[in-house]
């Protein structure tokens, strides 16, 4: 299984230097990823939550591919009615060679109305406009001469990771994903839900897609209890036994999410690379990365 980092591209404290630190950190500890988030216009609504400044994700991930050598770089998640599918998808391919085979794209539907207002996409749209265009890129892909993705056979090579956690992102993540990609929930939650997808799956008579949660990462001196408790919220023992936990259930991929909702934290990352850290020593034996061990 292997286990990736929510890299904050936003926010107060974030710069070229903070990012090159993030990618510095996570790849020097072993971490399997790098994976950054998405928004264009940072209207109210989306600045409430993630001010500016904020890095869009395929400028950044080139920027990063440059100072690093073996880390996937990925997004969590593309909003994808926000580009034409045809620029989404000579980005993505473009990004995939030039960082050696390197990205896996996360995407999703959007959640921010005053944004799509600002980008002159209709909001109501957002789901059908998202299928629309994962067909569109998929089928660019497929077109290796054009785009320069795939293995000449007509086959997409670059990893599709469908977020949402509602059934209609479970029925999209059997239609287009090669991966489904909950964000931040308990692992009751995630072990029901990888029951659904299954069923979808059979359903449509196509492979079950890969699980690849995003999952938080709050690490705690004292146990956290109760029923809301988060996957990767508590003690380091409460957040090894929910990646265990997940492996059982199949995760191909879990990405830790250090970020805890305050854009305060930006300026004071060294609390979220001391837990990233506390996990990683305790995914590797010494002398061995969190890749090796994973």
């Amino acid at each position: 299984m292997k286990i990736g980092v929510n890299v904050l591209n936003f926010g107060p404290g974030t710069d070229p230097g903070a990012l090159r630190s993030w990618a510095q950190m996570v790849e020097g500890l072993g971490f399997d990823l790098l994976m950054v988030s998405d928004h264009i216009a940072i209207t109210p609504d989306v600045a409430e939550q993630y001010p500016a400044p904020f890095y869009e994700p395929f400028t950044t991930l080139s920027w990063l591919a440059g100072i690093t050598t073996r880390v996937q770089l990925g997004t969590t998640v593309l909003i994808v009615p926000y580009r034409h599918p045809l620029l989404t998808a000579r980005m993505a391919a473009n990004l995939d060679q030039l960082s050696g085979g390197r990205l896996v794209l996360g995407v999703g539907v959007g959640w921010a109305r005053q944004e799509f207002a600002a980008l002159g996409i209709p909001y109501e749209q957002r789901g059908r406009l998202t299928d629309d265009h994962l067909r569109d890129i998929r089928a660019a892909w497929a077109d290796t001469a054009s785009y320069g993705s795939g293995k000449g056979d007509g086959s997409q090579r670059i990893p599709v990771w469908v977020g949402g956690n509602s059934d209609a992102g479970l029925r999209r993540a059997v239609r287009f994903g090669d991966a489904w990609h909950p964000l931040r929930r308990t692992v009751p939650w995630l072990r029901e839900a990888a029951v659904r997808l299954k069923v979808l799956a059979d359903e449509q008579h196509v492979p079950v897609p890969a699980l690849a949660p995003r999952i938080a990462l709050r690490l705690t001196d004292a146990p956290v209890s109760g029923p809301q408790r988060l996957a990767g919220e508590g003690t380091i023992d409460q957040i090894m036994d929910d990646l265990d936990q997940l492996r059982l259930l199949g995760a191909e991929s879990v990405i830790l999410d250090p970020y805890d909702g305050d854009p305060r934290e930006t300026c004071h990352p060294q609390a979220g690379w001391q837990a990233l850290a506390t996990v990683a020593a305790h995914l590797s034996p010494p002398g061995s990365t969190a890749r090796e061990q994973s």
